[in-house]
C-alpha cells in the first residue's frame, strides 16, 4: 500500500513528463515518457527509488538495471552512464531522487557504531561504488513519510531534518547498508579522495597527490580505488573529466570552454580523447540531437 501512495504522491505532482525539485532539499521527482539512452553523467551521492519503468546506470561496463523492487544507491560521486532505454508513454519511468547529506550520513554511521557497541575497525575493503538494495519496510515507510510532508508546508519546515534523517537510516540498516557504511564511516579515503577530485576537476592532481591526501602508499591506494570504482585513478579522472565536458556541450557550453572547465590545457588532446571515449568528435556530439524531451533528467541519477 506504501509503494501506491507514493506513486500517487509522484503523478499528482508530476502529470507530465520531466524532472523537478521539490520544496523538500535535495529531493526531486521525475517521470520519463520517452526512451533516453545511456548518456555520459556525474551521479552525486544519491538513492534512487523507481516506482515504475526500468533505469539503468553503467559503471566501467558494468550494467545495473533496477525497478521498482530495488533501489540505487550511489555513497559517491561517479562518472557513469545512465538512461532508461525502454521508457514510453504506456510505461513510464517514475521516481524519486534523494541527494545524501555526507556530513548526516557519517553521523548517523557513527551513531549506528556507538548504539551497537562496535568498535571495530572496518576490513581492508573499499565501498562499493554502486549498490542495488530490496525496497524492504522501514525504507518504503520512511520514504513516503518523508514524500508526505509535501501537503503541508508547517510539517514539512519542522520535521523535514528528522524525515530525512530517518530515511538516511534505512538505507543504511537495509541491504546497501554496508556499502553506505564503508562510504561514510571510518576508513572512507577512497570517497573522500573522490570528493576531492571532484571539487578539482580544473586542476592538474596526480596519483600521488591524491595517495597523499588521504595517506596511503601509491601502491595501496592504486588498488583500494580500483577496488572502490572498478576503474584506476587515471581512467577515473579521465571518465570524471570528459563526462562532465560532455554535459557541458551538450547544454550549449562551447568546446573549448568545456575542455578548460574540466582541466585540459590542450584543445587537441581534449578532441582526441573524447572522440576515443564517445566515437564522436566534441563539436559531432555537441550537433546531434542527443537529448530527448527529458532533457532535465539526461544529467541526473
Amino acid at each position: 500500500m506504501s509503494k501506491e501512495q507514493i506513486t500517487d504522491l509522484i503523478k499528482r505532482r508530476l502529470p507530465e513528463a520531466g524532472l523537478i525539485n521539490t520544496a523538500l532539499k535535495g529531493v526531486q521527482l521525475f517521470r520519463v515518457t520517452k526512451a533516453m539512452p545511456c548518456m555520459p553523467a556525474v551521479y552525486e551521492p544519491t538513492v534512487v527509488a523507481i516506482l515504475s519503468g526500468r533505469k539503468e546506470a553503467v559503471l566501467d561496463c558494468n550494467h545495473h538495471v533496477y525497478g521498482s523492487d530495488r533501489y540505487l544507491l550511489c555513497p559517491m560521486t561517479l562518472p557513469v552512464e545512465a538512461g532508461a532505454p525502454q521508457a514510453s508513454e504506456a510505461d513510464p519511468l517514475l521516481g524519486v531522487v534523494i541527494t545524501l547529506d555526507p556530513r548526516m550520513m557519517r553521523e548517523l554511521t557513527m551513531d549506528i557504531a556507538a548504539a551497537a557497541r562496535d568498535n571495530r575497525q572496518p576490513r581492508d575493503s573499499a565501498p562499493a561504488a554502486l549498490a542495488l538494495a530490496a525496497w524492504d519496510t522501514r525504507f518504503t515507510e520512511a520514504l513516503l513519510r518523508l514524500l508526505m510532508l509535501l501537503d503541508n508546508p508547517i510539517d514539512l519546515e519542522v520535521l523535514g531534518p528528522g524525515r530525512r534523517r530517518e530515511l538516511c537510516y534505512a538505507v543504511l540498516m537495509g541491504e546497501a547498508g554496508a556499502a553506505a557504511k564503508r562510504a561514510f564511516g571510518i576508513g572512507n579515503e577512497i570517497a573522500r579522495t573522490i570528493d576531492y577530485l571532484s571539487n578539482h576537476l580544473n586542476e592538474q592532481v596526480s596519483i600521488n597527490d591524491m595517495a597523499d591526501h588521504v595517506g596511503m602508499s601509491r601502491a595501496v591506494f592504486h588498488r583500494r580505488f580500483k577496488e572502490a570504482t572498478t576503474l584506476s585513478p587515471i581512467q577515473f579522472m579521465k571518465s570524471m573529466r570528459l563526462n562532465a565536458a560532455a554535459m557541458k556541450i551538450v547544454k550549449g557550453k562551447a568546446v573549448s570552454e568545456a575542455a578548460w572547465a574540466v582541466g585540459y590545457q590542450s584543445s587537441s588532446q581534449f578532441s582526441r580523447e573524447f572522440k576515443r571515449m564517445y566515437g564522436q568528435s566534441p563539436r559531432q556530439w555537441g550537433g546531434a540531437a542527443h537529448l530527448p524531451d527529458n532533457s532535465g533528467f539526461w544529467g541526473g541519477p
